[in-house]
């Protein structure tokens, strides 16, 4: 199809969701220093970054806190990004469970104009739910290596490519070496017409990037309170991982991606690996509230 046809093909969302999709799709490490059109991107200019607070004004009321006591809110503070991982492979129970909880449907129901809905454990505009999850196992338990679609009506997974490795992981996400030793990636696609159908304006599309933020939020918490090791990226190769997953990139896109493993000896938080030449990394300063 050709890339004007791929456009007109969302509707009323073209040209102001259509066109910024398509923009930006195919993230690669020199793609911010060069357009499409091959000119150059100006650089962030150099200098402290900006604070990350808002300068409060006007006199402050210090709120009081209940005590920060259960599993719920040690799972919060607990969540972190991992970049290292064990090498145990993930339990195939706890892939379920952590997809379950994520993907899976609640409830169901109907709505106003008959529509039949579903619910999850995060919310949707609409309760459109256009995400589909699609899983890269590379270290599962009792599941052969491949790529996968989750159904999440019945938990069960369907084999799309049989084979995975850790170039595919470097090929999907593009220069974030300190992900591919992950025991799986889960790559999320958004089924646009879901939403199309019900929201005309473009605006809507908005709701479908902020649903994944949600999704991969749930499964950072699940993946968290499961003692695993997550993480979540956007720097895709949106082409590639269309390609592989067998979907058009029109009426169904990839949007996001999160992975998961086993958490490296010692079970304990690893931010940034050991350095490989020529890929540096600083770490933060350390202080938890």
């Amino acid at each position: 199809m050709d890339t004007r046809d791929d456009l007109k093909a969302w509707g009323a969302w073209h040209p102001i969701a259509s066109v910024f999709h398509h923009a930006t799709k195919d993230f690669a490490p020199a793609a911010y220093q060069q357009q499409a059109s091959g000119e150059e991107v100006p650089r962030a200019p150099s200098g402290p970054p900006p604070d990350p607070f808002k300068p409060s004004r006007g006199r402050g009321t210090r709120l009081p806190l209940l005590p920060r006591a259960g599993q719920f809110a040690r799972v919060l503070l607990d969540r972190r990004t991992w970049r290292v991982f064990g090498k145990t492979p993930l339990d195939r129970a706890a892939l379920g469970t952590l997809l379950d909880l994520t993907f899976g449907v609640t409830m169901n129901g109907r709505a106003e104009d008959g529509a039949e809905v579903v619910f999850k454990t995060s919310p949707s505009s609409g309760s459109c739910h256009p995400i589909e999850a699609y899983v890269l196992a590379l270290r599962v338990s009792g599941l052969a290596r491949g790529l996968y679609h989750y159904a999440p009506a019945t938990g069960t997974l369907h084999l799309v490519r049989r084979g995975a490795s850790r170039d595919q992981i470097d090929a999907y996400i593009p220069g974030q070496w300190w992900f591919h030793d992950a025991a799986a990636l889960v790559l999320m696609t958004a089924v646009l017409p879901r939403v199309r159908w019900r929201y005309a304006s473009p605006r809507a599309y908005r709701s479908v990037l902020l649903g994944a933020g949600h999704l991969c939020q749930t499964f950072c918490l699940v993946a968290t309170w499961l003692k695993l090791a997550p993480f979540c990226t956007q720097a895709l190769a949106d082409t590639r991982i269309e390609q592989d997953l067998g979907v058009d990139g029109v009426d169904e896109v990839v949007v996001y991606a999160a992975g998961v493993g086993t958490r490296p000896p010692g079970g304990q938080w690893v931010q940034w690996p050991a350095h490989e030449p020529g890929k540096s990394q600083s770490p933060p300063r350390s202080r938890r509230r």
